[in-house]
């Protein structure tokens, strides 16, 4: 990885993470959506990081979000797992087996539908976790697997715009 690529990995991480602390998580939008923009920096790491170096960034990103939010262990769990869900399947929904080599997943270095596909799953599984740990109840099934779809939907569509307005064309 460049130094330039670390760079804007970590200038990333701090966008997200302060815009996720200081103006989304003081929004109030229901019950049901939970928007984790966070994420975007996760599902966005340069496809080549190693599997140990992915699953310590993930673990240090969700502990990062759960010192601000007051969770025990809820961010820090559910994004380890995502980050080690994309390690088995990132390569096969990005490139769908071609052998090309992305820096960083986004809209312009795969196809629109193979990224959107992309975070889809990989919110879905976090979400879907993060709102088990969260409600732990098996009484909730209806209202966890709403919460998981909505804040999915919802996300999704934010990372989306983020994308098409922040991410640059390479040329």
């Amino acid at each position: 990885m460049t130094t330039r690529l670390v760079f804007q990995n970590i200038f990333r991480f701090i966008i997200l993470m302060l815009v996720q602390v200081l103006i989304i998580n003081n929004v109030s939008l229901s019950g049901f959506v939970v928007p984790y923009i966070y994420l975007l920096f996760l599902f966005m790491l340069p496809t080549q990081t190693g599997r140990i170096p992915m699953l310590l960034i993930a673990f240090a990103t969700g502990l990062t979000m759960d010192l601000f939010s007051n969770l025990l262990g809820f961010h820090t769990f559910a994004c380890t797992a995502v980050a080690f869900f994309r390690i088995l399947f990132a390569d096969r929904i990005l490139v769908r087996n071609d052998h090309v080599d992305i820096n960083v997943p986004s809209i312009y270095t795969v196809s629109v539908r193979q990224f959107i596909f992309y975070i889809a799953i990989l919110l879905f599984l976090f979400y879907l976790i993060f709102f088990s740990l969260e409600m732990f109840d098996t009484h909730g099934a209806g209202r966890i697997l709403l919460s998981t779809i909505c804040s999915t939907l919802f996300t999704g569509g934010i990372m989306l715009l983020i994308q098409v307005l922040f991410v640059h064309k390479k040329k």
